[in-house]
């Protein structure tokens, strides 16, 4: 399990190569520097953290908090700051255990998210961790407004190797999901996923369409854990974090899947959808393979930014 704990933590450190380059490269050179703890120190790890895309008000806390950690300690040198800035950013991030019902009892996972960030990517990498669970997974095509959408997830199921339910394009979502609901029973599913609300143009056709399916839930499959899961492009930085709240508004999001972290500068945006939202980033998409969707752990995400493993990280605050 430690092993498996590490490779895990190495190949994160790797895919947020980009995002350390930008943030943590600059915050060491003011490290090494020697210069004095002044208010040029902290503005321009201000600057540093809002470059990454952490956000103004995270970004505001994380100051707030490392100026009272280094007046509590009597700090004077900056290079006895990095590990209070990262526990800063890490207390910015503190929620609760983010819970994966899904992998313990009958489930239905709505993803939710505007067409490009990944969505039905994500559902197909979703459903391969589940299986590899030993989960009994059927796919829902519910985006019925895209015909790609359903093409795509067909190819998914092929490749996990999973039952997929869909309607034809243009077809009622809810009445797609109802189909899925009985064909769940008649197979005793574990998981039922379902992609579904590819657009947030019309909040109030949205609102309709997850009123409509989450009625059809309540009234033929209540015994299931009801899961929603907000797809969103790492790489847009903090519209993320508009599309995220608007979302939210309509849908009561249960957690979120952060695709591209990899192809991006400004993966700080994980620490502020978890800081401003207070919605649980459940997953990090970061990269191609099937298996690159990884569950999200603040401490470990704040630790491979910074390259630092727990191990070291315990050393360094003995």
């Amino acid at each position: 399990m430690k092993e498996e704990k590490v490779g895990i933590f190495k190949r994160l450190v790797n895919k947020l190569s980009k995002t350390r380059a930008n943030i943590v490269s600059g915050i060491d050179s003011l490290f090494k520097e020697g210069s004095s703890i002044d208010n040029n120190f902290y503005e321009e790890i201000e600057e540093i953290l809002l470059r990454g895309d952490l956000g103004i008000n995270t970004t505001m806390a994380i100051i707030a908090n490392l100026r009272m950690a280094v007046a509590d300690r009597h700090i004077k040198e900056p290079s006895e700051c990095k590990q209070l800035l990262m526990d800063s950013i890490k207390k910015q991030m503190v929620m609760g255990e983010p819970g994966y019902e899904e992998e313990n009892r009958k489930s239905v996972v709505l993803v939710i998210g505007v067409n490009g960030v990944g969505k039905t990517t994500s559902v197909g990498k979703l459903a391969w961790r589940l299986k590899d669970q030993g989960k009994k997974v059927i796919l829902v095509a519910a985006d019925t407004f895209r015909a790609a959408a359903r093409e795509q997830l067909t190819q998914w199921a092929k490749r996990v190797g999973v039952e997929i339910i869909g309607g034809q394009v243009g077809a009622d979502p809810a009445s797609v999901v109802y189909d899925a609901v009985d064909a769940a029973k008649a197979r005793n599913a574990d998981v039922l996923l379902c992609d579904t609300a590819g657009r947030l143009h019309n909040k109030k056709n949205l609102m309709e369409e997850l009123r409509k399916i989450h009625r059809i839930l309540e009234k033929n499959y209540s015994e299931a854990y009801l899961k929603t899961l907000l797809v969103l492009d790492g790489t847009t930085g903090q519209n993320a974090l508009v599309q995220a709240r608007q979302f939210n508004a309509v849908a009561s999001v249960t957690g979120i899947i952060l695709t591209k972290l990899d192809g991006t500068a400004k993966g700080g945006i994980a620490v502020a959808l978890q800081s401003e939202l207070d919605i649980p980033v459940q997953y990090l998409g970061v990269g191609e393979s099937i298996d690159d969707l990884q569950k999200f752990d603040s401490n470990q995400f704040v630790n491979a930014l910074f390259d630092v493993s727990s191990d070291q990280n315990m050393v360094n605050r003995v």
